[in-house]
């Protein structure tokens, strides 16, 4: 299904346009929007989103516009371009809808060509220039038939959704009694099924689809686009239906501007129009073309996600591309210009890249809420983490830092704790910290230490024996007389552990470095939680090893012991 919402000056002939094309009334009383709808000769169907034209109208007008991918313009032969024409186009311009079909109505009552033309010259330079036009008469039927062959082609040249994307339905009609809340709306992504369980914003609250209808007809799942019905078990003021999980639910973002003047100018109190819904917000600007809003009802959103802003008294439009989902807050002296400055350089629809460089390090599930995927040249981490490149080498620096001035403060005492440096480097959890580990850094008994001392040519053979015992079994830590055979007791163990030539834990296991990490990473594996004897199974060794091994986990806090 395609969705089309209609523009035009009041009276102009949007409605008398979707009677004419689908034999419904879309003005009939109680009946939520865009319940009319026609097959199209291609084997496609498209339902209309009708708003009244008159001025009191025109948040009905943009909840429309917002969440529809298309417009049918309608500008009248014998009236030609009138205001509020001028005020459907900009808005339509700052939403940066592209697709559409222009009907020069009422064609029957005077010469179309010159409304045609002044209707061309004034979408000239928005988004919606070179829309095909037609012009039409429903009176006498005239020029019908070419303008459901346009709506036709329009349905081809506009973008197929994904169907897996994260579902937002946004709501422009609802009702409710007895426990259920019916919600009308344009799914412009995704898929909804009877029995999903959906998210209503602003509350956040979780309702249950209990039926789906698109088109008048029961459905077991519907895709966007469409036009949707649903009956969800659950209530609470909705402007929105969003998957749970999927989105960013928040009431500050940082925005970028796209108006005649510069972002200063625009009234600090404002309304965003975005999707269908209608939210008060204060302004802040930030840069020429920036400025962060502070929203008074909590929405659901992504970066790059587009809306307007809209004066009710100037009766002007801004158009926005949101940056930002989870700006900053900017307190100190000078934080709202160094903010302009980076967000300057910022593309109107920010990929994972960009955000994962503001905030250089999140999990997947993070830049998922955002809109985002994680970035080819990401740095993928334990635990589903991401790091932006540059960041994780200014951390891996920082952390050679605080080893060298902790060995110089105190050399009796050398090597930092893995929480100290996690503390001291904010990030969330040992095992990240552990993660920036690398030579000429070394990991020795849960302490983070500079460069390894030399060792002797002996204990390195030594070393070369163990090794070779442990290529096939990497956890068949080797008993003591074998330890004795290798030349690794006493003075010449203590050496190789020294110099992080070998793991040694308790109980006499002795194991090569970086054995705890693969051990961690086979066990994250197992269903959670897990047994002792499981771990010995799952790491092909005796029950001794793998207790000796969660002991030293959990020691350095990437394990949690739980009894029973």
């Amino acid at each position: 299904m395609q969705v089309v919402a209609t523009a035009g000056h009041a009276g102009h002939g949007k409605s008398a346009l979707v009677r004419a094309l689908t034999g419904m009334d879309p003005g009939e009383p109680g009946q939520p929007p865009g319940r009319a709808w026609t097959d199209l000769p291609s084997g496609g169907r498209v339902a209309f989103v009708d708003a009244p034209g008159d001025e009191r109208s025109v948040p009905a007008v943009l909840a429309a516009a917002g969440a529809a991918p298309a417009v049918l313009f309608a500008v009248a032969a014998d009236e030609g371009w009138r205001p509020q024409s001028g005020e459907h186009l900009a808005a339509l311009d700052a939403f940066g809808v592209r697709h559409g079909v222009l009907a020069v109505t009422r064609s029957d009552a005077a010469d179309p060509r010159l409304a045609l033309r002044q209707a061309r010259e004034r979408l000239a330079g928005t988004s919606l220039r070179g829309i095909e036009t037609v012009a039409v008469s429903t009176v006498t039927r005239a020029g019908i038939d070419d303008l459901v062959a346009a709506l036709g082609r329009l349905e081809g040249r506009v973008p197929v959704p994904v169907p897996d994307a994260p579902v937002r339905l946004w709501a422009d009609h609802t009702d409710g009694a007895g426990g259920f809340t019916v919600v009308t709306g344009t799914l412009g992504a995704g898929t909804i099924r009877t029995g999903d369980e959906l998210l209503l914003v602003p509350s956040g609250e979780r309702a249950r689809v209990e039926t789906v209808e698109c088109g008048g007809e029961p459905r077991r799942s519907v895709r966007g686009f469409a036009r949707v019905t649903l009956t969800l078990r659950g209530g609470g003021p909705v402007t929105a239906v969003v998957s749970p999980g999927r989105w960013t639910h928040t009431t500050c973002v940082d925005v970028r501007t796209r108006f005649s003047e510069a972002a200063g100018r625009l009234a600090r109190q404002m309304t965003l129009h975005i999707g269908a819904a209608a939210v008060a917000v204060r302004l802040r600007p930030l840069g020429p073309d920036t400025a962060r809003l502070t929203l008074n009802a909590r929405l659901a959103l992504h970066v790059g996600d587009t809306g307007l802003l809209r004066d009710p008294v100037r009766r002007t439009v801004a158009g926005v591309s949101v940056l930002d989902v989870r700006p900053p807050t900017l307190v100190r002296r000078g934080a709202g210009a160094a903010r302009a400055r980076e967000l300057a350089s910022w593309p109107d629809r920010p990929g994972g890249a960009v955000v994962l460089r503001r905030h250089g390090l999140l999990r997947r599930s993070e830049l998922e809420l955002m809109g985002c995927a994680p970035p080819k040249d990401a740095v993928a981490l334990d635990g589903d983490w991401y790091a932006d490149p540059a960041y994780w080498r200014s951390l891996h620096g920082r952390l050679a830092e605080e080893v060298a001035r902790h060995a110089a403060d105190r050399p009796l005492a050398p090597g930092v704790s893995l929480e100290t440096a996690r503390l001291r480097l904010g990030l969330p959890t040992r095992r990240l910290t552990a993660a920036l580990v690398r030579p000429p850094l070394r990991l020795w008994a849960g302490r983070v230490h500079g460069p390894a001392p030399a060792i002797s040519a002996g204990i390195a053979a030594a070393v070369d024996r163990l090794r070779a015992d442990l290529a096939r079994a990497p956890f068949e830590a080797p008993c003591a007389e074998r330890l004795a055979e290798l030349g690794l007791t006493g003075g010449a163990l203590a050496a190789a552990e020294r110099a992080g030539a070998v793991l040694r834990l308790a109980d006499g296991v002795v194991l090569l470095p970086g054995a705890d990490r693969e051990a961690l990473r086979i066990l994250s594996e197992l269903p959670q939680p897990f047994t002792p004897g499981q771990a010995g199974d799952a790491l092909a060794t005796s029950r001794r090893v793998a207790v000796a091994l969660l002991r030293h986990l959990d020691g350095l806090g990437f394990t949690e012991r739980r009894r029973s």
